[in-house]
């Protein structure tokens, strides 16, 4: 159980140690090299350096201050069309989808190189920080966001890794615990959970963090930054490591994330140390690493000589500042402000959650969470890569099956997964709205019968299949309508398809 001034010290920890691991592997980004680091080596003037793994928390901050703390893929994606200014890799993908009307996590999964990579695991600390001690909270967040950009991918499974390891660690110490603990929200499968296994592995054979690193990158890499050699040292050249698949990186990164967790053995510079002198993405994996320390161990484990060099300052590389307050006017200009308003959204989940956080535990009605997944986390990946509308008492979840592409007379299946979220059973009326030239079958209107939510079978999956002679448009878009008798909501569900048919 936490108290609340021991949450603040290791949230204030957390950013602050996401400023320094930041700062501290920036100069070495994206280089496939061992480095030879062992503190910064900037003239930094008392500042740290702009770090694009905190500006998108500071904007997700915003969105949850504005509009509330339950925010849908769907609400983070318009904050991320207004504020988010960079087309980088899966950035600018996820950007030209959204605009195109395709949503998370559509936007994420459609044309996307980089739907594995590491853009989502580096803002996942913002989730954790407001649903301490709770990782399937902070997970459910963690997946929402990643959606965006990173759709179905390795990105998503590494963003609710980091989110529920850092979660626990709010509450938890012990390094392997909490390893054990992020692995039990992803698949055992997923590229992720097989590195980081490989990692713990190589530590429990007692090979040296070199050795293992170079096991990492014959196993897990992905090409380093765009296949250019000036990136990769000649010794990594001549052990075959100039090759990989675009954009897979998330496997690799947090497996050297967990390199320096396990063997820095809770130093905090020998940890940031290691993990930014095995190459890759050091700034995120550094930062993230620097993040999980912050808060296993609060201010007490960050030694000032870190601190000095960079105060408690925060510098932004990609928000859109004239729109944000009139240059930036609403962003938290130092890590403090940062944590002191942070601590406010906590506050406010824990009066609609109950985290098991308190000023005064003596007479409080102690609530827990359970820090490992269990069969939570089947539940959680159900829909992967299905764009989902929540409404008052039903979530839907629309299924394009291999995407959202169509083409003139080629039927294009569609499934509606309609699933109950309250103790009432319903007839929900069904129809569809689409141009005058297409046909649904099997029919454009009609009904279907949903259980309460205490049954198992409060979902019903409607399979419908829309086909035309002629598309004259390049964004076909649709939308189902579900009404019940006798209750006022209308819920209207978007179905956008792309016309492929400039596509060999």
């Amino acid at each position: 159980m936490l108290t609340l001034a021991q949450y603040r010290d290791k949230l204030l920890g957390c950013w602050i140690g996401k400023n320094i691991g930041g700062t501290l592997g920036a100069p070495f980004e994206w280089r496939r090299q061992f480095n030879d680091v062992d503190f910064y080596v900037q003239d930094l003037h008392g500042e740290p350096l702009p770090n694009d793994d905190l500006d998108i928390q500071l904007l997700w901050l915003i969105a949850m201050e504005e509009r509330g703390l339950e925010l849908s893929s769907h609400t983070l994606a318009e904050y991320w069309m207004l504020y988010v200014t960079p087309h980088w890799a899966e950035y600018g993908n996820a950007k030209i989808h959204m605009r195109a009307g395709l949503m998370p996590p559509l936007s994420g999964l459609l044309n996307n190189d980089f739907k594995d990579s590491c853009g989502a695991f580096i803002r996942s600390e913002i989730w954790a920080a407001i649903c301490p001690g709770a990782p399937m909270l902070a997970a459910e967040h963690a997946y929402r966001d990643a959606a965006i950009d990173h759709g179905d991918g390795e990105g998503v499974y590494a963003a609710v890794f980091t989110a529920a390891l850092e979660s626990a660690a709010f509450v938890e110490s012990d390094l392997r615990k909490l390893i054990d603990i992020g692995l039990s929200y992803i698949p055992d499968d997923s590229g992720v959970a097989e590195a980081v296994r490989c990692a713990v592995q190589c530590r429990d054979e007692g090979m040296s963090w070199q050795d293992t690193r170079d096991r990492i990158l014959t196993d897990f890499r992905g090409e380093c930054f765009f296949g250019r050699l000036d990136h990769i040292s000649q010794r990594d050249q001549e052990r075959g490591f100039t090759h990989g698949q675009r954009g897979w990186d998330a496997p690799s990164n947090i497996a050297i994330l967990v390199v320096g967790l396990l063997w820095g053995d809770g130093d905090f510079g020998r940890s940031l140390c290691t993990t930014v002198n095995c190459g890759e993405d050091t700034d995120c994996t550094a930062a993230t690493l620097g993040s999980i320390l912050g808060i296993i161990h609060g201010m007490e484990g960050i030694p000032n000589r870190w601190i000095e060099p960079i105060g408690r300052g925060i510098q932004t590389a990609c928000l859109n500042l004239g729109e944000l307050g009139g240059y930036g006017g609403q962003l938290p200009q130092s890590v403090d402000e940062l944590t002191d308003r942070v601590l406010r959204l906590m506050l406010r989940m824990h009066l609609r959650r109950g985290l098991p956080v308190a000023e005064d535990w003596s007479g409080v009605e102690v609530k827990t969470y359970p820090l490992f997944a269990g069969e939570q986390r089947y539940a959680l990946y159900r829909y992967l890569g299905c764009p989902q509308y929540t409404f008052d008492f039903f979530t839907v979840y629309v299924d394009y099956g291999h995407g959202p592409g169509v083409r003139a007379q080629e039927p294009k299946v569609i499934k509606l997964h309609v699933e109950n979220t309250y103790k009432v059973q319903e007839m929900l009326q069904v129809r569809w709205h689409v141009p005058a030239s297409w046909s649904v079958l099997p029919a454009a209107q009609g009904t279907t019968f949903i259980p309460q939510q205490s049954l198992d079978d409060n979902t019903r999956t409607l399979v419908f299949t829309l086909e035309t002679d002629h598309i004259a448009e390049g964004i076909i878009r649709c939308a189902v309508e579900l009404t019940a008798a006798g209750r006022a909501q209308v819920m209207l569900v978007p179905v956008v398809l792309l016309h492929d048919s400039l596509t060999i």
